[in-house]
Formats: structure tokens, sequence, C-alpha cells
């Protein structure tokens, strides 16, 4: 048995064809949008400032600096604490940045996944 809808619900060809065309923008959207994410640098700062780190939208870590005040050498581990926190800082602000971007471009489309 074969529904009887309403013209232009329900399909056809051109209806699949429309569709398909606005799926491909969205990816060529997406896929131009990645690229400018993905060049994009982030100067981030931790411990009050004594330590900077420079990621890029990949996540790849360019610069770690650090000012000389906080280096102690009977005090490492207070150190190293700040550089976990500013990479996971650095890390955590482009996929926030890189997710809202993205959303922007999909909408309210759920796209598990796609990071």
């Amino acid at each position: 048995m074969k529904a009887n809808l309403p013209k232009g619900i329900g399909g056809g060809p051109q209806n699949m064809q429309a569709m398909l065309k606005q799926a491909q923008k969205m990816q060529d959207d997406m896929e131009a949008l990645q690229a400018e994410l993905d060049e994009r640098e982030y100067d981030i700062s931790a411990g009050g400032g004594v330590v900077n780190v420079k990621i890029n939208g990949k996540k790849e870590i360019l610069a770690i600096d650090i000012e000389p005040e906080i280096v102690d050498p009977d005090d490492v581990e207070t150190l190293s604490d700040i550089l976990v926190a500013a990479v996971n800082e650095a890390i955590k602000r482009v996929e926030e940045t890189n997710s809202s971007e993205m959303q922007k471009v999909t909408g309210s489309l759920g796209m598990p996944g796609l990071f």
C-alpha cells in the first residue's frame, strides 16, 4: 500500500537532491571552519601569570614561558602543578572554542565523535 502524502512532503528525487546538496554544503562549511580553527593560536596563563602556554587549534603546544621567580629548585612540584594546570586549561579552551564554532555551522544537529 502506498501512502498519499501532500505534494512536497515525503521525498521524491528533487527533495532528496536538495537534502544532499544541503548536507554537502554543511560538510564543506565544516571542513573550512575546521581548517581555520586548526590555525588559531591561544595564549593561556596560569599561576597568576607566571606560566604562559601558547597552543594552536590542533592542540599542539607551541611554547611555554616560565617567569624566573617561579623556578625554585627546592619546590619543583609547584612548578609542575602550574604547568599541568596551564596545559589542561589551554586544551580545554581549544575544545570549547572548536565546539562552539562548529555548533554555529551544524545548528542543533547532534554530531557525536566529530572532534
